[in-house]
């Protein structure tokens, strides 16, 4: 949605395909980082973007035993007007989005539309087959460009059989809610780990949005244990939640994210550029998924918006993207899997208990010297490379009129 608002704004005629009949999806990455926030004031859509129900968060914290906490990450540190990440649903922010996008005469927004493959002339592709899903036509779209942007199971990137490397991952993560209190000793976004389990509280106004990590591959035992084992292990890693944990009805509350951690070694073939989790699946440690997808959109606009318009994106054009985007890929992605060697998978594949667990040497000194703790606020809210609006897709301040 991103790169189809940006390549509008600069003259380009772009069609996005949404498969459902809106964006009201659960437990999707509802994150909106600092670069975002910078990138929405760039686009003239801040005004409009604090319209967007939201909750600001403003330090990432460690729960450690006895109820103390300790700070990782302090967003107020951070340079620039936007300290903080800000937890939007999803769905609201894509609306937000595309209410900017029908603004120009060159956007359109298919909703109902499956993509179902894509259409080829020699070796290079020429479009995409969908399915609309309301009548059931079938049909094909012409395109100068295909961009993938449909996540970590991309059937586009399928269809042209990318090469891949697959780093693996030592945890999956169940999804559910719980209640919240404003009396809560969690403000920001918190976290607690201890043998074969984690958590991590993100809070969303009136619950929090809980990440369960439990050891890879262990999703179908741990069902089979029940519910109130279930419970029982939430209580055990962060004890203040057992007023609430009867709001968890059955162990189906909890859905599944199957983490992976992959990056393609080439994001394109002549006719079709991959970009986001289709490029590059992140592991949720630090929640940067979104952030890095949209600062690949923004790339990707500044260097195709001109060939595009011009009629001349060749291989070589598509390769500048890549070329673009994959320091900060590469830094994060290898500082996801140091964190998941070093501390995860040694956390999940432990057999000490919650109260023998230790405080990491590095967040020691982090609360010794607070000032440490601007380092990974900014890895996580901005990230290694930030990208900015370019010059053709900025605008005045503006509000929207949503649809």
């Amino acid at each position: 949605m991103v790169l189809g608002l940006l390549l509008a704004r600069g003259g380009v005629e772009v069609t996005v395909l949404e498969k459902h009949a809106d964006f009201l999806r659960d437990f999707r990455g509802d994150t909106v980082h600092a670069s975002t926030l910078t990138l929405m004031d760039e686009l003239g859509l801040g005004p409009a973007f604090e319209q967007v129900p939201h909750q600001d968060v403003t330090k990432l914290e460690a729960l450690l035993d006895g109820g103390a906490k300790a700070t990782i990450a302090d967003l107020t540190r951070l340079p620039g007007p936007n300290k903080r990440i800000a937890m939007v649903p999803q769905w609201d922010f894509l609306d937000l989005l595309a209410d900017a996008g029908r603004l120009e005469p060159s956007f359109t927004l298919r909703m109902n539309t499956e993509v179902t493959g894509i259409t080829k002339s020699g070796n290079r592709v020429t479009g995409v087959k969908y399915r609309d899903l309301v009548d059931g036509h079938e049909g094909e779209i012409a395109a100068d460009l295909v961009v993938a942007a449909d996540g970590r199971g991309s059937i586009l990137r399928d269809a042209v059989d990318l090469p891949i490397y697959r780093f693996g991952a030592p945890m999956d993560v169940w999804w559910f809610r719980l209640p919240r209190n404003e009396s809560d000793p969690v403000a920001g976004g918190g976290g607690r780990f201890s043998a074969g389990s984690g958590m991590v509280l993100i809070p969303r106004g009136e619950y929090f949005q809980c990440a369960f990590l439990i050891r890879k591959g262990t999703d179908q035992k741990l069902r089979a244990e029940g519910v109130e084992k279930f419970r029982e292990r939430v209580v055990t890693l962060i004890p203040w939640l057992a007023d609430r944990v009867d709001h968890i009805k059955s162990i189906d509350d909890a859905k599944l994210l199957d983490v992976k951690l992959d990056r393609l070694r080439r994001w394109h073939v002549d006719g079709l550029l991959c970009i986001g989790d289709a490029a590059h699946a992140m592991s949720p440690v630090g929640g940067v998924g979104i952030n890095l997808a949209v600062q690949d959109a923004v790339a990707a606009a500044a260097l195709l918006a001109k060939p595009l318009r011009e009629g001349r994106v060749t291989s070589a054009t598509l390769a500048k993207v890549r070329r673009r985007r994959l320091f900060p890929t590469v830094v994060i992605q290898t500082l996801q899997r140091v964190i998941h060697r070093l501390f995860l998978g040694r956390k999940l594949n432990s057999t000490e208990t919650v109260s023998s667990t230790g405080v990491p040497v590095a967040l020691k000194l982090a609360q010794r010297l607070p000032f440490l703790q601007a380092i990974p606020a900014y890895v996580i809210a901005i990230g290694p490379r930030p990208e900015h609006a370019p010059e053709f897709a900025r605008r005045k301040p503006q509000t929207i009129v949503r649809s």
